[in-house]
């Protein structure tokens, strides 16, 4: 194929490359495997700058997700549970994956079923805006459960915060 899309047909790698260079150009192997080999006469060095380009707007595109952690312990009291349920909430609605997490000290690795019950209470309550990726899993001395954040609540807190930035720039104006 020549630099303009068009096939020129089969023929030797001399011939081919003789046309490449009468057009000062380069002859890019672009199917090996192919039988016969496909081949494509280009500017290589200009289609290294735009893959570049396209490589570095498909970075800027791409969300990396950050895992946050709550850790809590199988007795904790109501209070401090609602306050870890809180902070989950405040990770799921900015976008980030949260690791709920139950320590257990000494002997209370034997009341597991107390963690596994605190765990699920936990996702319950965060079912609005996320969801369980990984269910509680015993792993050591603690049990540790995953939470995706939903989609569809990751966009809208977005939008409230642009609206509620919005309107305190308004404020300030007036």
């Amino acid at each position: 194929m020549d630099d303009n899309g068009e096939q020129l047909g089969i023929m030797n790698a001399r011939d081919a490359q003789k046309i490449a260079t009468e057009r000062e150009l380069d002859l890019v192997e672009v199917a090996p495997n192919g039988r016969p080999p496909v081949c494509r006469i280009m500017d290589y060095g200009k289609h290294k700058y735009e893959q570049s380009k396209r490589d570095k707007v498909a970075k800027k595109k791409q969300k990396v997700v950050t895992i946050k952690e709550v850790r809590m312990s199988p007795k904790i009291d109501e209070h401090d549970f609602d306050v870890k349920l809180r902070n989950a909430e405040k990770f799921l609605r900015s976008g980030d994956k949260v690791k709920v997490t139950v320590r257990f000290r000494g002997r209370e690795i034997v009341h597991s079923d107390l963690a596994r019950k605190k765990l699920a209470q936990m996702a319950n309550r965060v079912n609005e805006v996320g969801t369980v990726e990984r269910p509680p899993k015993l792993e050591g001395r603690n049990m540790i459960m995953i939470l995706l954040p939903k989609a569809e609540t990751v966009k809208t807190e977005g939008k409230k915060t642009a609206d509620a930035i919005q309107a305190s720039n308004l404020a300030r104006e007036n």
